[in-house]
């Protein structure tokens, strides 16, 4: 086997290696999304109970499937919000052996941050939707109609508001993380902030109903996200450019 075959042939095992590891990885993650959902499943009435204490009506169902789709609905979100902590360790762990032991250390700490920022996200959006949102659509009907909120509307609007503030609160790991791995620099977020600041103020007015209030509660919160992405962005930059410096000082001593 000349040297350029052999080549070949070590470098189809490497991804033969690597999609086999990916492979293990997310069996990893899906057998914990079926435990979660399980015991989401389990406890279904606990979590709705929890839902139902926020609301200032009962809600229906039509049909019944709609109880099985709540029961599904129910243990899904309890079953990907129990996962995602784990997704993050299977991705930090595939990603491992590409970083140096300090950016190992770094990036390990992104984990539970993401995490916290998901529940942050989420806690955020449900306060608007409990506490703005619900008291605004209310206030429409002022006696005209009778009211039946069903169960697959009122979980459809819930998920439409709070899971893209669970997935905007992200953006400052994200950009630390990325800025760590040399993807992203201060200097591009500050050029594409006119660009990020539309497609949030779109989004802002997409997820929230049209007033102009309840449209600034949603896009103002979203905005600052991205100014302190932008501030973290620069201290993590910051940190690599003085080790950059560090490095190179004490290679040209040698």
């Amino acid at each position: 086997m000349s040297g350029e075959q052999r080549f070949d042939h070590e470098k189809e095992m490497n991804v033969v290696g690597h999609l086999s590891e990916l492979r293990n990885r997310l069996i990893v993650t899906a057998v914990f999304f079926i435990l979660f959902f399980v015991i989401g499943f389990i406890y279904v009435d606990i979590i709705y109970g929890f839902i139902e204490d926020d609301l200032p009506f009962k809600l229906s169902v039509t049909g019944l499937t709609d109880l099985i789709s709540v029961y599904l609905t129910l243990a899904g979100v309890t079953a990907l919000i129990g996962t995602l902590p784990i997704l993050c360790l299977q991705v930090w762990l595939f990603i491992r052996p590409g970083l140096t032991k300090r950016e190992r250390k770094a990036t390990l700490l992104y984990v539970p941050v993401v995490f916290l920022l998901f529940i942050a996200g989420i806690a955020f959006g449900y306060t608007v939707f409990v506490d703005f949102i619900i008291p605004f659509l209310l206030s429409l009907n002022d006696g005209m109609f009778n009211e039946i909120f069903t169960y697959d509307r009122y979980f459809k609007l819930l998920f439409r508001i709070v899971l893209p503030f669970a997935l905007f609160f992200e953006i400052p790991i994200i950009a630390m993380f990325l800025t760590h791995l040399g993807i992203m620099t201060p200097d591009f977020m500050r050029r594409t902030r006119k660009y990020a600041y539309l497609i949030l103020v779109i989004i802002g007015a997409f997820i929230t109903p049209p007033d102009f209030v309840l449209q600034l509660v949603a896009i103002v919160p979203l905005i600052l996200l991205y100014e302190i992405s932008i501030y973290l962005c620069q201290i993590v930059y910051r940190k690599k450019l003085k080790k950059h410096r560090e490095f190179m000082e004490n290679n040209s001593s040698e």
